[in-house]
C-alpha cells in the first residue's frame, strides 16, 4: 500500500486538485500541534478525477518533533487512512471537511527525554503534587505530600525503571526507586504493572517509608495515563500494542478521525 503513494515532488504531472489538497492538508494538520519540526502529507487518489467527487483512496501523514498541548512532545507520529470522503468545495476555500469519519493506522514514538519532560508538564504535576489522601498524609502528620523529580529509564521487554522523590514535612526529600512493566488496557490506558521496589538504591534509614511511598506512587501512575486526556481536536487515538526499543517507546494502534480542524 505504501508503494502506491506518489510524492508530488517526484511527479510533476500530478493533477492540480491533488496538488491543492496536499498543500491544504499539510497546512491544516500542522494546526493540530503547538509546534512541529516537520509535517508531510501524501495523497493517493487514482484516477485523480475522483477527487472532484470528494473520493480519496487514502492519505498518509507523517511528522517529527510534534508538540501537543504545548507540553507533550512526540519524536515521530504517522497515520495512514482508509478511503476518505471529503467535501471538495472546502478544499477550494483552503479547508478540509470530512463527509464522514474515517480510521487510520497510527504509530507514535516517544523518546526517554519526551517521557521525562512530560512529567514536568503542569497537567501531570498537578496529579503528583499536594496530595492529601489519608494513606499518604498518615506518613506526614496530616500534611500534603508531593512527588517530584520523576525520572524514567526505558528497559527491554516493556519494562521501565522509575526514580522520584517524595517531599515530607519532617523528613525532607525521600528518594524512591522501582521497576515496573508497561501494558495497555482497553486500548486507551497505560498500566504500570508489577511494581518492584529497589531498596539497594535507597539509604537504609528511609527504606521503610520509601517502600510505602513507592507503592503509593505506583498506584497513582497506574491510574493516571489515559489517552482520552491527550486526544487531538477531532482525532481519537487508540493503542493496540506498545514496545520499548532502546531509548524509545513505540505505540502502534489506530486513530478515529471525526473531523479535521480548520485553519485558525
Amino acid at each position: 500500500m505504501l508503494g502506491g503513494f506518489t510524492s508530488l515532488k517526484e511527479n510533476p504531472g500530478t493533477d492540480w486538485g491533488e496538488r491543492m489538497l496536499n498543500t491544504v492538508a499539510s497546512q491544516t494538520i500542522r494546526h493540530l500541534f503547538t509546534r512541529s519540526d516537520s509535517v508531510d502529507v501524501v495523497v493517493r487518489c487514482y484516477p485523480s478525477s475522483k477527487l472532484l467527487q470528494g473520493s480519496i483512496d487514502s492519505f498518509k501523514v507523517s511528522g517529527t518533533g510534534l508538540v501537543i498541548r504545548r507540553e507533550f512532545r512526540a519524536e515521530e507520529m504517522s497515520f495512514e487512512t482508509d478511503a476518505v470522503s471529503i467535501d471538495f468545495s472546502s478544499v477550494l476555500k483552503g479547508k478540509i471537511r470530512l463527509k464522514q469519519p474515517t480510521q487510520a493506522i497510527a504509530q507514535v514514538t516517544l523518546t526517554e527525554n519526551d517521557i521525562n519532560d512530560a512529567f514536568k508538564a503542569e497537567l501531570v504535576r498537578k496529579r503528583l503534587e499536594n496530595l492529601s489522601n489519608p494513606e499518604l498524609t498518615e506518613l506526614s502528620g496530616g500534611e500534603p505530600i508531593s512527588f517530584t523529580d520523576v525520572h524514567v529509564n526505558l528497559l527491554p521487554n516493556n519494562q521501565v525503571k522509575m526514580q522520584a522523590k517524595a517531599e515530607l514535612p519532617e523528613q525532607g526529600l525521600v528518594p524512591l526507586s522501582m521497576t515496573c512493566t508497561l501494558d495497555v488496557e482497553r486500548r486507551r490506558r497505560i498500566r504500570f504493572n508489577n511494581p518492584q521496589f529497589q531498596p539497594e538504591e535507597i539509604p537504609e534509614s528511609v527504606q521503610a517509608v520509601s517502600r510505602t511511598l513507592t507503592t503509593a506512587l505506583a498506584e497513582i501512575l497506574d491510574n493516571m495515563v489515559d489517552l482520552d486526556r491527550f486526544n487531538l481536536d477531532g482525532v481519537t487515538l487508540r493503542i493496540n500494542r506498545l514496545e520499548t526499543q532502546g531509548e524509545k517507546l513505540i505505540f502502534s494502534g489506530y486513530a478515529q478521525i471525526e473531523r479535521i480542524p480548520e485553519n485558525p
